[in-house]
């Protein structure tokens, strides 16, 4: 099963990791764009294969979250984010 049919949905070009990947490094709009998918849509696990915890920490307060994705993250943060970095 493919995890990033749950994120990318509705752009399946964007579900092979390795265009994931590519698109990640076109742009920091892209990249914002990606993270913001990831941060509201993935599992953390999955999340965590294209995206550093400090990558995250860094961008989250940029990003316009929903409330549960920003509680969701910060205690992510909090809890994950020394080991993660």
């Amino acid at each position: 099963m493919n995890m990033l049919n749950a994120v990318f949905w509705d752009y399946p070009r964007y579900t092979d990791p390795e265009t994931l990947r590519d698109l990640i490094q076109t742009s920091p709009d892209k990249r914002r764009w990606v993270l913001k998918r990831f941060l509201e849509r993935a599992r953390v696990v999955d999340t965590w294969k294209f995206f550093s915890m400090g990558e995250i920490e860094d961008g989250i307060h940029e990003l316009n979250l929903s409330p549960y994705a920003l509680k969701k993250w910060k205690r992510m943060i909090e809890v994950y984010g020394a080991q993660r970095k």
